[in-house]
């Protein structure tokens, strides 16, 4: 874990304003950034949707993943490769029979004949969860480097979600390990990163 003061300060303020929000309002602005990421042409051609299942107040991605089911398109979420910083990911059909993970987050079984990697697509497209985003695509994550060790290689288009209140001009901090995501998009649409 990284341990940058910096980083943990404003961690701490974006936690905190994420959890100020009301969860009526927060239900309404993930609607509209649904509903946004649907009309991506990214989305709409994507073979494939590599996302994190929302936890607690991150952006709700549970619309999108049904969305992208219904579409006939793979959907893949990440498993945690215990003692690394690495995520292997796994085709789902359904949100039923995910694991609990000792973070607490839901999870697909580790079965490897559902495993599938972005490089075995056209077009895939991964949804990215972050406290905090900036204009130029950086991210403030959790601080565990899952998304610094997946990002670099994705070969597809990398799409930051991100209620407005979140987005700001610059983050500061970066490192040179660091990588943008393509688009960054808000309950006011999306917004090219790069």
């Amino acid at each position: 874990m990284e341990l940058s003061p910096e980083k943990d300060e404003m961690r701490k303020h974006f936690r905190a304003l994420r959890a100020a929000l009301p969860e009526a309002e927060r239900w309404a602005i993930d609607g509209a950034i649904a509903a946004s990421v649907q009309r991506l042409p990214q989305f709409a051609a994507a073979d494939a949707v590599f996302t994190y299942l929302s936890f607690g107040a991150e952006v709700d991605t549970r619309g999108l993943i049904g969305a992208a089911l219904e579409a006939g398109k793979t959907v893949a979420l990440p498993r945690v490769v215990p003692g690394t910083r690495s995520m292997d990911w796994y085709a789902i059909d359904s949100l039923d029979g995910l694991e609990r993970s000792p973070l607490g987050m839901e999870e697909p079984p580790a079965d490897p004949t559902r495993a599938v990697r972005a490089v075995d697509f056209a077009c895939p497209v991964a949804l990215v969860p972050g406290l905090a985003f900036d204009g130029a695509g950086y991210r403030l994550g959790y601080g565990g480097g899952f998304y610094d060790g997946f990002l670099p290689a994705f070969p597809g288009t990398a799409v930051g979600l991100c209620r407005a209140a979140q987005l700001v001009d610059r983050l500061a901090g970066w490192e040179p390990h660091d990588v943008p995501v393509s688009l960054v998009v808000t309950e006011r649409g999306a917004a090219a990163a790069l």
